[in-house]
């Protein structure tokens, strides 16, 4: 996965390696070069989500140290209350967040059939803002038909 990245021009390296830099050297008090802390950003990662915006032919890419880092990041779009209609058999961080987390936010969970279309599309209600799939699911494995659910969401 390298698209969207060159060579290192001051070693010639082609492919980026991994920073385990923590702090950066600054110009001075709250000026930095680039980076200041891995937490917030550095080469590395910053390399990966050019790449990742590249492949995808997007504006941005985004990476996070963990999957629940992720889900938390993409459930923080919805606002009070919002639905989302989610697969049955999900990840358990993933039903956590959902009914302990986001619940008392306001936000909505229904369930439907991880490996049925037309059960996602009975739980869509006018407040219906996000369809969540995981495939394959955890922890029955079971296959869910992305694409056809990316066509139901975009109606």
């Amino acid at each position: 996965m390298h698209d969207g990245q060159a060579s290192d021009p001051r070693t010639g390296a082609v492919t980026v390696p991994v920073y385990q830099t923590s702090t950066y050297e600054q110009d001075g008090i709250g000026k930095p070069r680039g980076f200041e802390y891995s937490r917030t950003g550095n080469p590395t990662r910053q390399a990966l989500e050019e790449s990742l915006a590249s492949l995808e032919s997007g504006q941005h890419g985004l990476a996070f140290a963990s999957g629940v880092a992720a889900s938390t990041a993409v459930l923080q779009l919805l606002r009070p209350g919002d639905h989302l209609v989610a697969g049955d058999d999900i990840y358990g961080g993933s039903y956590r967040l959902f009914e302990r987390v986001f619940k008392p936010w306001g936000i909505q969970t229904s369930y439907a059939d991880a490996t049925s279309v037309a059960s996602f599309a009975q739980a869509i209600t006018e407040k219906t803002r996000l369809i969540w799939v995981e495939t394959p699911t955890n922890p029955l494995l079971k296959i869910v038909d992305v694409q056809a659910l990316a066509a139901l969401a975009r109606e």
